[in-house]
This record gives structure tokens, C-alpha cells and sequence, in this order.
């Protein structure tokens, strides 16, 4: 079965989770939209907005799991992400997560540093009114809220959006097994 060429690849994904993620830490208001989102609408559900334009169909190619895999590797090792993201955090307090949440973004943020340059989509502030006229990159810019007609669209800046410029994994050995996202550490 194919997906929408619309949706968002590994590393986008990827980088929306992370960006809400420190997003939702930082912003109650951002959290309690992002929870009202994953919850769905509590009283009738509102017409559905006509779909968001697309970029023309691409043929798809096949992921490549050793470099997502190598990423979540060496988040793993300066962020404990894989940990982080395993632990039950019903037995700790707020502040507690708050500090090991601040771990595991120095961490993250010193991965993104090392191997990634990552620039803004859109150089406007967030909150600026802007227009998108006819042909704009429908792959980069993603129409929210009451989507209907035709570009040009007049809409508030959400969120500026990025882009990765470079990325510098480090090269692999052909016998490394990228599965292996850490080893079990044995101390004797």
C-alpha cells in the first residue's frame, strides 16, 4: 500500500517530534493545543477543510534505514533519547523531568550542532502575517487551519519551519551493524 506523497519523511517527522517535544516543556499553551490536537474536538466535528495543495506526484524512493538508524545511535549516546524515551515518568516529579528533559536537550542540541546545518524555512518572525502566492513550495509551507480556494493565501506564521543545508553523519564500517543502537554495558 502507498502513502500520500504529502506526508512528511522520517526526518521531518523526526524534527516536528523534537521541535514540539522542548515546544510543549517550554509553552503550556503550545501542550494544551498540541494534547487538544491528539485528543480530537470535543463538540460536533467542523466540516472537513478542503485539502491543502500538494506538490506534484514524485515517484517514491526506499528508505535508508542504516542512517536513521546511525541518528538515533548518536542521539542515544549524548542524550540517552532511546532511555529517556523508555523510562515511566509517572513516579517522578515535574522538576525531575524537567532536569533530565535538560540532559537530553543539550545532548540532542550538540547532535543537531555536530552533524546537521539546519537553517530556517521561512525568514519572517513567528506571529507575522504573510502571503503565499500561486506555485509556492507546498513541500516546504503547510496550510493549517481553514484551507479553501486558491493561492494566494494570507495567513499568520506559526512556526518558521526548518530545513536541513548540510548533513555530516559519520561514515560507517561495512561490518557495523546499525541496528545496534547502543550495547548493553557490562561492568565488572
Amino acid at each position: 500500500m502507498t502513502q500520500p506523497d504529502n506526508l512528511p519523511g522520517f526526518f521531518s517527522r523526526l524534527s516536528i517530534a523534537f521541535g514540539a517535544l522542548f515546544k510543549s516543556l517550554g509553552d503550556a499553551e503550545f501542550a494544551a493545543r498540541v494534547r487538544d490536537d491528539s485528543v480530537g474536538p470535543t463538540a460536533a466535528p467542523a466540516p472537513a477543510p478542503a485539502p491543502a495543495p500538494t506538490p506534484a506526484a514524485a515517484p517514491l524512493r526506499a528508505p535508508t534505514p542504516d542512517s536513521a538508524l546511525q541518528l538515533l545511535s548518536l542521539f542515544q549516546r549524548e542524550a540517552r533519547l532511546i532511555d529517556f524515551a523508555h523510562e515511566n515518568l509517572s513516579g517522578y516529579s515535574d522538576a525531575d523531568i524537567g532536569a533530565a528533559a535538560r540532559v537530553v536537550h543539550e545532548g540532542c542540541a550538540r547532535v543537531l550542532r555536530e552533524h546537521f546545518t539546519i537553517e530556517a524555512v521561512r525568514s519572517e518572525n513567528e506571529g507575522s502575517r504573510i502571503t503565499l502566492d500561486e506555485g509556492f513550495d507546498a513541500a516546504s509551507v503547510r496550510l493549517t487551519g481553514n484551507v479553501v480556494g486558491k493561492a494566494p493565501f494570507t495567513g499568520t506564521l506559526s512556526h518558521r519551519g526548518w530545513r536541513a543545508s548540510k548533513v555530516t553523519l559519520p561514515q560507517l564500517a561495512e561490518s557495523h551493524d546499525a541496528r545496534v543502537l547502543a550495547p548493553a554495558e557490562v561492568e565488572l
